[in-house]
């Protein structure tokens, strides 16, 4: 099968490592793909944002497959356009990407499809947001409408915060067009967790679930960024909870998007929070999670490209087996990052790093300048490590990391740890 993949970042590269892996490839594209990309497929100068170029792209390279890696030429209708053209897409429609891009539209189909979230309201006026707030009490939740990058969710501790996210949102508009609708939400108290399963119209299958660390700090603190760092098996998530996610979310909400003429066809990954009263929706995206990509691909066993393949074309889908080890990703990014940060800056020791057992390092914002590699993003690396449990993929992961090295790196020393503490007291 000749695949085209669409994206440039951490995700798209391990999508691109794995599917190299499959014997059923002939050839691999990406468009517009990375330097670490390059290393597997071959990369094509189109931008996500293209699709004119995207359709000749494809259409030039006879795809048997097109995979869309990130969420915004999934909202803007890319996969519409390409099926349009004949081709068979991994990535939901544009009506069943607003599951990711608008909050209001996802929570009206939670509320219609009885499918268990926070209590909510959507305003657009400043002061009626404020004294919802106000009815909810602190803490709560205030999210940008559209995409925001993953940094559109604000957790206020107080109402004092959250009367400034508001006035971020709705008042100085720092998240544009996306702020200009917010919902509020009550927050909800439990352990969070990141659930896949794939559709391919009709049925669906359960990939498994991850947990990622979004602030930029230790800890847990400081501003949220597009996501630090990611471990998988998350222990909380055990076969009576894999059950129960898919019985009274996962199922529902793809028969509900059906029902909203919308079927979906790709991959739902699925915000939880493991709450009291059992798991309760946070959000929805619609493509495979940066970086908990890198470590559901990496914990993967068997071949990852028939079952995107089925979905794809609405076939019945295979079974996915189910993975037998551990995985950690941890992100390096540009010093400043998720503010003002440089680019540009030579970096070194990736080969090293990878010569540490299991470990994989996945490019996501690099470039190659007069035969150097730089930085070229906020989320520079994800080195990614495989091994028997999750406290040996975190010793490994972070000896790889430690290997690389650019000026101004920063990187969590504490990804997976939240996990080794829970077991703990297990």
């Amino acid at each position: 099968m000749n695949v085209l993949v669409v994206g440039s970042g951490g995700r798209e590269h391990a999508l691109v490592w794995k599917l190299a892996q499959s014997a059923r490839v002939t050839r691999l594209v990406a468009a517009p793909g990375n330097p670490g990309i390059a290393r597997h497929a071959a990369c094509v100068g189109a931008g996500v944002d293209d699709h004119d170029a995207l359709v000749r792209v494809a259409e030039h390279e006879r795809a048997d497959l097109v995979v869309i890696g990130p969420e915004a030429p999934l909202v803007a209708g890319l996969a519409d356009r390409l099926r349009v053209a004949g081709f068979a897409v991994f990535g939901p429609s544009a009506g069943a990407a607003a599951l990711e891009g608008s909050k209001a539209f996802a929570k009206d189909l939670m509320a219609r499809g009885g499918i268990p979230t926070a209590r909510y309201a959507v305003f657009t006026d400043a002061a009626e947001a404020r004294a919802f707030c106000r009815e909810l009490g602190a803490p709560v939740v205030v999210k940008a409408d559209g995409l925001a990058a993953g940094k559109g969710a604000i957790v206020c501790a107080t109402l004092a915060e959250a009367d400034d996210a508001i006035a971020r949102c709705l008042e100085r508009r720092e998240f544009g067009a996306a702020g200009a609708t917010v919902v509020v939400e009550e927050f909800l108290r439990g352990e969070e967790a990141s659930f896949f399963a794939i559709s391919n119209g009709t049925d669906c299958v359960a990939l498994a679930a991850a947990q990622d660390h979004k602030a930029v700090f230790d800890g847990d603190r400081g501003p949220n960024t597009g996501g630090m760092g990611a471990f998988t098996p998350v222990a909380a998530v055990d076969a009576v909870a894999h059950a129960r996610i898919m019985r009274t979310i996962v199922e529902p909400t793809f028969a509900a998007i059906a029902r909203d003429g919308a079927p979906y066809r790709g991959v739902l990954f699925v915000g939880l929070m493991l709450t009291i009263d059992g798991p309760k929706v946070i959000e929805y995206n619609v493509r495979f999670g940066d970086p908990e990509c890198q470590t559901l691909l990496a914990a993967m066993d068997g071949d990852l490209l028939p079952v995107l393949d089925a979905a794809a074309r609405g076939a019945p889908l295979p079974d996915v087996e189910r993975a037998s080890r551990a995985a950690v990703c941890v992100v390096l990014a540009s010093g400043g990052y998720p503010g003002r940060y440089a680019t540009g800056v030579p970096i070194d020791g990736i080969a090293d790093a990878g010569r540490v057992p299991g470990v994989t390092v996945f490019h996501a914002g690099t470039a190659e300048r007069d035969g150097r590699l730089v930085t070229a993003g906020g989320r520079v690396l994800g080195v990614t490590a495989a091994a028997a449990d999750v406290p040996a993929a975190i010793d490994a992961a972070y000896e790889a990391a430690a290997r690389i090295r650019f000026e101004g790196v920063h990187y969590r020393r504490d990804i997976g740890r939240r996990r080794t503490a829970q077991e703990a007291t297990r």
